[in-house]
């Protein structure tokens, strides 16, 4: 059977279609001859993801992106195709992270593996997630340190400021003055010290003798010791003696005792009784005195004149 030149040209044509079209997927990254399992994610921001990104699990390329479009339904929700060509098994809680796969920012797709047990089918919708991008983590770990700098900058100013208001001209003078009698007062210092060192060194052996007699005091103390503590002793006991004597008592019977010889002495200054009258009656006094000069007469007279007294007889 003889083919026409028609039919070839048409058979030519339709392979070189399907090469074509095999190739254009094939370099895209999608195998038209595997079946693919396609999923959905919902982005609030896709930062930058395009059609025919990669997606990956655990580093390795499963599926690339189909398609990127807004959500009619939902406004400012962004809906991503993903294509995955790979028959692992993808749990229904794993999640689609958006990530920065290189230092140019190219975007990829991995798929981080949920734990739970029921797996996502084709059509399911993954939950979503971005990480940030190096610019990100930079402005995230700098953001601080620029806090940081600006605090220590106005806190600067500040200083600076406190400065220029404290260090004006009169400032820098007392400063300068205060400096001076600070000098001054060092100065004397030194000059007391020089003094009390040489004071010291001439008074070297009177310190040296006094430190002396001190340590002897110590060492006599010290050997005293037993007759410290006896005299303590007695002292301990004399004080105990007086606190169980009745001392209260005797300082009554003194005070007594007092009272009634200032009655004694009261009447007799008064001229009551014999002591009184004698001290106060002048005539008794003349009396006596009168008595001791005729006794002193009659004395005189027996000396004289024994014979007149004494009669002596033998027979």
């Amino acid at each position: 059977m003889k083919i026409s030149r028609e039919i070839k040209v048409g058979i030519l044509f339709l392979v070189s279609l399907a090469l074509l079209i095999w190739g254009y997927n094939f370099l895209k990254g999608k195998n038209i001859f595997k079946k693919e399992r396609v999923f959905y994610a919902v982005y609030n921001d896709i930062d930058g993801l395009t059609k025919s990104n990669i997606i990956s699990i655990q580093g390795l390329k499963v599926g690339q992106v189909n398609d990127v479009y807004f959500d009619q339904s939902n406004i400012g929700k962004i809906i991503v195709e993903l294509a995955i060509s790979s028959d692992f098994p993808i749990p229904k809680n794993s999640i689609a992270r958006i990530f920065s796969s290189g230092l140019m920012g190219s975007k990829e797709v991995t798929i981080v593996i949920g734990n739970q047990k029921e797996l996502a089918l084709n059509g399911d919708t993954l939950l979503s997630e971005i990480e940030g991008s190096l610019k990100d983590e930079v402005n995230r770990q700098v953001q601080p340190l620029k806090k940081k700098a600006e605090e220590l900058m106005s806190s600067i100013d500040s200083m600076v400021t406190i400065f220029q208001t404290i260090f004006n001209s009169n400032a820098r003078n007392d400063l300068a003055n205060s400096f001076d009698n600070i000098s001054k007062t060092l100065h004397n210092l030194q000059h007391s010290s020089s003094k009390m060192d040489t004071l010291i060194t001439d008074e070297a052996d009177r310190l040296s003798s006094i430190i002396g007699h001190i340590e002897s005091i110590s060492k006599n103390l010290d050997e005293n010791e037993g007759n410290i503590t006896n005299i303590l002793a007695n002292f301990s006991n004399m004080s105990d003696s007086l606190a169980k004597a009745d001392v209260a008592g005797t300082f009554s019977s003194v005070r007594q005792s007092m009272n009634d010889l200032q009655q004694i002495m009261q009447r007799i200054s008064n001229g009551e009784g014999t002591v009184g009258k004698l001290l106060k009656n002048d005539s008794l006094y003349f009396h006596l005195e009168k008595s001791a000069s005729d006794l002193n007469r009659l004395l005189e007279d027996i000396k004289l004149n024994p014979k007149r007294y004494v009669k002596i007889s033998i027979f």
